[in-house]
């Protein structure tokens, strides 16, 4: 055989290995992205979910009701409220 024909030959062979390393490479990135982008979706649901229940923990009148039944605070007589000036304060 020829060299030529030999040296040809053996970079088709190596070309064709590594292209077959590079298609499995792709495939298990692939893979991965897929995943993580499922990963993400189930991230975003619980953060919708979570957003949710904050509001609701958060709400004014639940947050009220606590504040009067746990801690027995009440609303202050219209006398005993303060303003304060907080930009006055810096000045």
């Amino acid at each position: 055989m020829d060299k030529r024909l030999v040296v040809l030959i053996a970079a088709v062979m190596i070309s064709a290995l590594v292209v077959v390393d590079l298609r499995q490479r792709n495939r298990m990135d692939f893979v991965k992205l897929e995943t993580l982008r499922s990963k993400h979706e189930d991230l975003v649901v619980e953060r919708g979910k979570l957003l949710l229940e904050e509001g609701v923990w958060s709400e004014h009148r639940r947050v009220e009701a606590l504040a009067r039944t746990k801690l027995g605070m009440s609303m202050p007589a219209p006398n005993q409220v303060v303003i304060v000036d907080i930009a006055g304060a810096h000045r």
